[in-house]
């Protein structure tokens, strides 16, 4: 009997210290608010792992990037690991015929194949500080960002925080366009 409450308390141990605090993912994410200041979507060789962009400049992609990664999720070698394993399951959009770690990770679709693939996808309308938000914007374009732990004033619908072309910002866009897609760092 011991020796089986040891196993469970070991278990326990090592599952939370794999969770992810979605606190943290937020302050992270509102730590780059006056630090990423430009929306820059040019292709750029990183290094490889934890490769980024310089702090100045990003897309809406680097936002999230930069807060899993201060949580030790390296979005970068997770997806490109995966698709080097499952290339097919991946969105075909770009006339790629292999991974390219410089850039898959900084696109939306690819984050949120990723994040189906991991079981992070929540189909509840509940936006819980910390989960993660992807939009269609209308003419093709697709945007990611992280739901804050601050509301509005008036309906207490939560915050987003994302860079849409401005750098980082944290403002009310949650139900401006339609969502594609809801995860949950579990």
């Amino acid at each position: 009997m011991k020796q089986i409450c040891l196993l469970l308390s070991l278990m326990i141990v090592h599952v939370s210290a794999w969770a992810l605090d979605a606190n943290k993912i937020v302050s992270d994410a509102r730590g780059q608010i006056g630090k990423t200041l430009y929306y820059d979507p040019a292709y750029t060789k990183l290094a490889y792992p934890m490769g980024d962009v310089p702090m100045l400049k990003g897309v809406c992609t680097d936002v999230v990037i930069r807060a899993l990664r201060l949580q030790d999720l390296d979005l970068q070698k997770s997806i490109h690991e995966d698709m080097q394993r499952n290339f097919k399951v991946y969105p075909q959009k770009w006339g790629l015929k292999g991974p390219d770690k410089n850039i898959d990770h900084r696109r939306v679709p690819n984050i949120q194949t990723w994040m189906k693939r991991q079981g992070y996808q929540v189909t509840d309308q509940q936006y819980l500080a910390g989960d993660i938000v992807t939009w269609d914007l209308g003419r093709g374009l697709v945007h990611i960002g992280v739901v804050s732990n601050r509301k509005t004033l008036l309906n207490k619908t939560p915050l987003i925080i994302h860079n849409i072309g401005a750098g980082t910002q944290e403002n009310d866009i949650l139900h401006k366009y339609k969502i594609t897609g809801h995860y949950r760092m579990k």
